[in-house]
């Protein structure tokens, strides 16, 4: 949205939601175009979404698959024992396990996170993000992505 109102990215598609303010209203955009070719940060911003797209959408310490409301951050050494909020010692936890293991550390409660946490580069979420199928993302992007689509010999 801020590069909307920035003036940096033309809008393609549209979702049908709306956002409104006071004095004005817009359909949320789905698909843009930038109008500058932006060179990515070789490491990405430490976001919510970011962590579970890193984790998958799995808690790692069940391994189930879970949609993003299920999900929660575990603090794999608890905040109340010393820990950060860090991209070392955050991981995806579903709600019962993230429960269960409470303020515990891993040796305490046998709860040891699948993959050790650690900050992505920027190209690694962009492979997790190619790994989701077709129908996890908004019918408009249809039309900028080819899934299963046997490309051309040159």
């Amino acid at each position: 949205m801020k590069a909307v109102f920035l003036d940096r990215v033309d809008i393609v598609s549209e979702y049908d939601e709306i956002i409104r303010s006071p004095s004005f209203q817009m359909k949320v955009p789905s698909v843009i175009a930038l109008r500058e070719y932006v060179q990515p940060k070789p490491r990405p911003a430490f976001t919510r979404f970011n962590v579970f797209l890193r984790d998958l959408w799995t808690c790692q310490y069940c391994g189930d698959k879970f949609k993003t409301h299920e999900l929660t951050f575990d603090h794999v050494i608890p905040k109340s024992r010393g820990g950060t909020t860090t991209w070392e010692n955050i991981c995806t936890a579903c709600q019962d396990c993230n429960l269960l293991k409470g303020n515990l550390l891993p040796l305490e409660c046998g709860m040891h996170p699948l993959r050790k946490p650690v900050q992505p580069t920027t190209g690694e979420l962009q492979v997790n993000g190619r790994a989701f199928p077709p129908h996890f993302l908004h019918r408009s992007w249809n039309d900028y992505l080819y899934w299963d689509t046997e490309l051309e010999s040159p």
